[in-house]
Formats: C-alpha cells, sequence, structure tokens
C-alpha cells in the first residue's frame, strides 16, 4: 500500500508540472502573432533597361530610364490611382465651375524644393510657360493644348486655369513634372536641352539626387537619397540606387551574381528563368495598351469589311488565348472593351468572343460567303472573294502574332496576305493616308490616365484624325463628345458604357489582347504592391510603403525584412 501511494503521488507531481508548462505555453487570450514594422533605412539597387539621358520630367516622354527616376525625384499637381481617380499630390484642394471650363487650385503648405527653397504657384506656372513654348522639344499636340489654356497666379499659394470650353479629361494634363523656376527661369527651352540641371536635378518628390555613378566616363547609375523634408509620407528606404542595362538579360545575369534587387522590367524571352529564380518576386500588371486588328471600313474595293456580320466572324474565327499562351508566354489578357479594365470607364457585361471556328464558318455562310462549286479555298460572295492585305509592323513579336491570325482565318475560308513595315511608316504613310485595308496595331496610352477614346473613334476624327477605322456611327460619337463635356464620373461611366455597348456590337476593328508589364523584385523588398498601371514608372507609386529593415517590437533591434511574410508574387 505504501509504494502504491508513492507511485500516485509522483504520477500527480507529474501531471501538475506538465500542466504548469503547457498552460504556460499557451498564448495569452486575443494576443496575437507579433508583426514586423517597418524601419527606415537600406539601400535597394534596380537594374533599369536603357540609359540616362535627361532627368527632367518635361523631356523624358521618349524615354523610360529617365521617367524612371524622375518619378521619384519630381512632383506633380495630381496624380492617378490605379482606377483612374485623380488624387492629390502637390494640390492640396481643388474646385472645378459648373460649366467645366475654370479649375481652382490650392497647393499643400510648406513645400519645398530639394535645395529648400519654397516651391510656389508660380514654379508651376513657369514649367505650362516652357510646355507651350517648347516646339521641337516636347510633343506637337501638348505645345498646341497649352497655348489654348490661360493660366492665373492668385497668389503663391493658389493659381487658376482656364480652358476655352468644358473639357473634362483636363486633369489628366496636370500630372507633369513641375520644374523649379529658381533655377531654371533664365533658360530657353533650348537651353534648358543642355542645361547641367538634366544630370543633377532639384525636384520635390521624396526622394533627391545624390550622385551619378561613372565609370570609365560613361555613365552607368545613379543614386538617390530619402528627402528629409517631404511633404508626403516619408519612405521607409534610405537610398535607391539605379544600375543601367542593355537589355534584361543582362539585367538578370547581374541580379543572379548579387549586383542588383530588382529588374525594372522582364520581358516574355526570361520570364521562364526569372519565375525559376527562388528569391525573386514577380509582379505583373495590364499596360495601359491595346493589341488590335483595324478594318478600313472606307475602302470601296472591299465592301464585305464594311459587313457587320464578317466582322463578328472574324473575330469568333480568332485562337485569341491561344496566342497570349503560346505566342505571349501568358504575358497578355484577353480585350474585350477599347477601354481598359480596372478603371472607372471599362463595363465589365459585355458580350465576348470566345474562339469558335465552325460558328465563325456559319456566320459567313449566313451572309452569303461560300466556298465556290469549281473548287478553292477561298469564300466568295458576288464574284468578290474574301480576301484582303494586312500591314504588320516590323517586329518579331508582330510577325508571330500576324502569321496566327492568317492562319486562323484560312480555316474559315478567308484569304489574308501579310505586308509588313516599320512602325512609324506603317502610321504616316499608310494609315494617316487611309491606304491600308487591314492593319495589326497596338493602341499604347500610356500616361494618359483619362480614358477619353474620342480621339480613335469618333466621326470628326474620321477624314484627318486618328480614327483610322473611319468608323461612322452617329451614336457612338454622341456618346464620346457628351462625356468629353460632362465632369460627373458616374454620368460619363454611363456614356461610355453604351459607347462600349456598340463598339462591341459593331466591331469597327477587333480587339486582340492587352500586353502585360512584369516587375522582379527580391523577396527582402517588403511592402511591395502593383496595381493597373499607366506607366511602368508607377510601380514605384507605393514606394514610401517599401521597406528593407523592420523590427518585431520596440525592445528588438532592427532585423531584416526577410523575416516578414512576402508582399506578394
Amino acid at each position: 500500500m505504501k509504494k502504491l501511494r508513492w507511485q500516485l503521488v509522483i504520477i500527480f507531481l507529474t501531471g501538475l508540472v506538465v500542466g504548469i508548462l503547457l498552460y504556460t505555453q499557451q498564448p495569452t487570450v486575443g494576443e496575437q502573432p507579433v508583426e514586423p514594422v517597418p524601419t527606415a533605412g537600406g539601400i535597394y539597387t534596380e537594374g533599369v533597361i536603357g540609359s540616362l539621358v535627361r532627368l527632367n520630367p518635361v523631356l523624358d516622354v521618349y524615354n523610360q530610364a529617365d521617367r524612371d527616376v524622375n518619378r521619384l525625384v519630381f512632383s506633380s499637381l495630381i496624380r492617378f490611382d490605379s482606377h483612374g481617380y485623380a488624387q492629390a499630390d502637390l494640390a492640396e484642394s481643388w474646385g472645378i465651375s459648373k460649366d467645366g471650363t475654370i479649375y481652382n487650385f490650392s497647393l499643400k503648405p510648406g513645400v519645398v524644393w530639394h535645395d529648400g527653397k519654397p516651391l510656389t504657384s508660380d514654379d508651376i506656372i513657369f514649367t505650362i510657360e516652357f510646355l507651350r513654348a517648347a516646339e521641337g522639344v516636347v510633343p506637337s499636340d501638348l505645345v498646341a493644348f497649352w497655348k489654348e489654356v490661360e493660366v492665373k497666379q492668385v497668389n503663391e499659394s493658389m493659381l487658376q486655369f482656364r480652358l476655352p470650353e468644358a473639357f473634362s479629361p483636363f486633369l489628366d494634363y496636370l500630372t507633369f513634372g513641375v520644374l523649379p523656376k529658381h533655377l531654371l527661369g533664365d533658360l530657353s527651352p533650348q537651353e534648358l536641352m543642355d542645361a547641367p540641371f538634366n544630370l543633377q536635378p532639384v525636384g520635390s518628390g521624396p526622394y533627391r539626387f545624390d550622385h551619378l555613378i561613372v565609370e570609365n566616363d560613361q555613365i552607368q547609375g545613379i543614386a538617390l537619397t530619402a528627402f528629409d523634408r517631404y511633404y508626403g509620407e516619408k519612405p521607409f528606404i534610405q537610398q535607391i540606387v539605379f544600375q543601367y542595362f542593355p537589355d534584361a538579360e543582362v539585367a538578370f545575369q547581374a541580379y543572379q551574381q548579387g549586383e542588383i534587387q530588382g529588374i525594372s522590367n522582364v520581358p516574355p524571352e526570361i520570364l521562364t528563368q526569372v519565375l525559376g529564380e527562388e528569391g525573386l518576386s514577380v509582379f505583373s500588371a495590364r499596360r495601359p495598351e491595346l493589341a488590335l486588328v483595324l478594318f478600313n471600313l472606307k475602302n470601296p474595293e472591299l465592301p464585305f469589311l464594311q459587313e457587320t456580320d464578317v466582322r463578328r466572324a472574324l473575330m469568333t474565327g480568332l485562337n485569341r488565348q491561344w496566342m497570349i499562351d503560346r505566342l505571349l508566354n501568358g504575358q497578355g489578357f484577353l480585350a474585350d472593351s477599347p477601354l481598359f479594365p480596372g478603371t472607372w470607364a471599362y463595363y465589365d457585361k459585355l458580350e465576348r468572343f470566345d474562339y469558335n471556328p465552325e460558328e465563325a464558318i456559319s456566320q459567313l455562310i449566313t451572309a452569303g460567303y461560300q466556298i465556290p462549286a469549281e473548287g478553292g479555298d477561298v469564300r466568295v460572295k458576288d464574284g468578290k472573294p474574301l480576301a484582303f492585305k494586312l500591314l504588320v509592323p516590323e517586329d518579331p513579336g508582330y510577325k508571330t502574332i500576324a502569321e496566327a491570325i492568317q492562319k486562323d482565318w484560312k480555316i474559315l475560308g478567308v484569304d489574308v496576305s501579310l505586308e509588313y513595315l516599320p512602325y512609324d511608316q506603317l502610321i504616316t504613310e499608310r494609315l494617316d493616308s487611309r491606304l491600308y485595308e487591314a492593319a495589326l496595331v497596338n493602341l499604347n496610352l500610356t500616361r494618359f490616365a483619362d480614358p477619353d477614346p474620342y480621339p480613335f473613334w469618333d466621326q470628326a476624327q474620321a477624314a484627318g484624325g486618328q480614327n483610322y477605322t473611319q468608323w461612322d456611327d452617329k451614336n457612338a460619337s454622341e456618346y464620346l463628345e457628351q462625356a468629353r463635356i460632362t465632369l460627373d464620373l458616374g454620368e460619363r461611366s454611363r456614356l461610355y458604357r453604351n459607347f462600349q455597348v456598340l463598339f462591341i456590337k459593331e466591331l469597327p476593328a477587333l480587339p486582340l489582347y492587352y500586353p502585360v508589364y512584369t516587375y522582379a523584385i527580391d523577396r527582402q523588398v517588403q511592402g511591395v504592391q502593383l496595381g493597373a498601371i499607366l506607366d511602368p514608372s508607377d510601380r514605384f507609386s507605393t514606394v514610401n510603403q517599401w521597406y528593407l529593415v523592420a523590427k518585431r517590437n520596440a525592445k528588438e533591434t532592427a532585423a531584416p525584412a526577410l523575416d516578414a511574410t512576402a508582399a506578394g508574387q
């Protein structure tokens, strides 16, 4: 009995100790896992494809590498978010008159340039005056636009714009980077082209110019440092370094060798390699571009292109998803509208065209196009064969897409021959003059936040504008014209919905796909997000939230952000 009692006591004590240990291991009720807290510090180095030309926001239209740096160095009156809504940047607030011709802006207080001088409405007016006078330096349509707008200074923190008539996309024109008048006010546009400022810029953005990286008398990169007097949310990463590379493959090799932490652009050719790199996070976003086939609807030699049923059959007979999967390595989204998905103007309940060659053939037969009784591969109606020429830009990417289109349409009994031209020549010599039958093109709206499709599809642009199809639909044009003078986004959205429904019903052109922009960044860089973009430089729209260093609690010392959960892939 005594022996048994001792065994019971030992079992009881052992159970008690285990119970206490288990109790102390349990989290407190309501206790949450400790999340890493971002903290300032660290250097992020990115490989940029291209080279530095001019670090000047009004001179960077044709150089993406410059725009990437300028996005961090310079500020604008407003920015646009990924859904196309205007957001304040330098502006604190703005108001618009009921007739849509007067815009009043107030600036945020206490904004300073990187050299400490105050930024005022004078600087914004100076930048606009430069745009007006910069013939041959900036795009001519931008020069002409600003010559029509009256700009008036109310005081140092307020200014007013007066338009000759209501124009709802006006805010889109206020995203230009503002230049410092106190440093550049005495220079002409031509002098500014070669000014030292372009290599040692002074802006008002979250990062300031620090120094150029020069090797063998060649600029190899540039270093930026976080601006401690920035008016907005201060960035965590202390320094951002850009290194220039001739192509993405060389940049990827630099990443593998530990020289850089990010690659500014990952084309389809190296995507598989990049995806196989364990330390890289890959982010993708729809580009503000649209690949489509244009038809010359006014070509008297090709009356069948004026038939809606034929155009719809041609759309149904295109295996667009196969093109995206096989030819673009998955780097694209099916297009079902001339407007971009994810924006406030896009209508997501449009008719969809799935690949169905049998249905396409049936549509052509119903429209009266038959294979001749005597034989052949091409359908004919009233002695006119379904045959035309497709203009294609001289580029390997376009070539493979064009050949796939040609093959798909041959299955339907449509004979398409291909003619290759340099892209500029295709536009200026053939589309501008309307001397074409059909054309494979890429509608590029980079940097344009407002969805305004008027220039490409309105009746008024058919003769000498960019309505290359010469689509002549009165109702569609009325929707576009009314949307241009309507300030209410809800009403504009309704008008654009009606326009898109008409467009997809009539198909004056065939939307193919929206290309994808892909960006790679090391997983040690946390807080990275990528939504829809207006320009690849918009990958930095959330740069103030990126971080390399984090701590787990107030008592713990800083730890690498690699310990944190990855921001997404």
